[in-house]
């Protein structure tokens, strides 16, 4: 079984400043790359780990059922994070971590729809359950010329956003685009010659999947959340995986200050070493801070 490789975990348990009597959240458990290295540092605490994506989840619960008698699973988003809590009576939590990255799991499934690299349906979906119904196919099919720009500009800042959904309404007209293959042809011609790249693929379908998934919302609520229920010395550590998810993430530790002590002035980011054996850690920055 191949497991998603978990970024900057030495950071992340250095500033989680794990307790083994302490109750931990991982609110993006995906497939426990970060669970498995809090787990080992409990002894008679709790771990809960949170994830929208039930398929993952499922990998993590048999992952990690060595550890099933310290450990809780939710297949829920993490801004329900104060009702889970409840569900297991428990009121403040020491730490939480947030790893805001899509997984290489995810990536690598075609049927996911979440990579221009392999052909799929148009879903995006991390999880199927409550409002998160709306699928990329929907957005991509329905939006108007002026809401497809504002997602490709706001979610991707991609400067071509205008031309690309110029192109995505005009082929529409006479075909509805079903897959990620026949999306990035798209994109490919309704760029100018010898403009394209890779990266302008990589930024639409981004810009999609924030879309879809409401995931900038949802760190800031989720944020908020965590620092409700983070007892006194609790630390929330994050990691983000582009400007717009960092950004929120400074931004909300800045405006919590009178709650918050941040403890990273700047962003953490891989060693070398690390980037050289996961380069997909490349874009990744860890921030944290301590509940006062």
């Amino acid at each position: 079984m191949v497991i998603h490789t978990p970024v900057l975990v030495k950071e992340v348990i250095k500033y989680l400043r794990i307790r083994p009597e302490g109750v931990y959240v991982d609110a993006t458990v995906g497939t426990g790359g970060h669970a498995k290295f809090i787990l080992e540092k409990l002894k008679t605490g709790l771990f809960v780990g949170i994830d929208r994506d039930k398929y993952q989840l499922d990998i993590t619960r048999n992952y990690l059922k060595a550890y099933k008698k310290k450990a809780r699973f939710f297949q829920s988003n993490y801004t329900s994070l104060k009702e889970l809590l409840k569900k297991l009576q428990i009121k403040f939590i020491d730490g939480i971590l947030f790893d805001f990255g899509i997984s290489s799991i995810q990536l690598e499934t075609p049927s996911r729809g979440f990579s221009f690299q392999s052909d799929g349906p148009l879903d995006m979906r991390m999880g199927t359950t409550g409002k998160n119904t709306i699928t990329a196919g929907d957005i991509i099919n329905t939006y108007s010329r002026e809401n497809l720009a504002e997602i490709f500009y706001k979610y991707g800042e991609e400067k071509y956003s205008r031309r690309i959904a110029s192109g995505i309404v005009d082929y529409r007209s006479s075909k509805k685009i079903e897959s990620t293959e026949e999306l990035n042809r798209i994109i490919i011609s309704a760029i100018p010659n010898n403009f394209y790249s890779v990266n302008i693929s990589a930024r639409i379908f981004q810009s999609l999947r924030i879309a879809v998934n409401d995931e900038l919302d949802n760190i800031s609520a989720g944020l908020n959340k965590a620092v409700g229920v983070l007892s006194k010395g609790g630390r929330i550590v994050a990691i983000s995986f582009h400007s717009l998810e960092d950004r929120i993430v400074k931004n909300f530790f800045r405006n919590k200050k009178p709650e918050l002590k941040i403890l990273t002035a700047k962003p953490i980011v891989p060693a070398e070493e690390e980037i050289e054996k996961n380069p997909r850690s490349r874009s990744a920055k860890l921030r944290s801070a301590e509940r006062l």
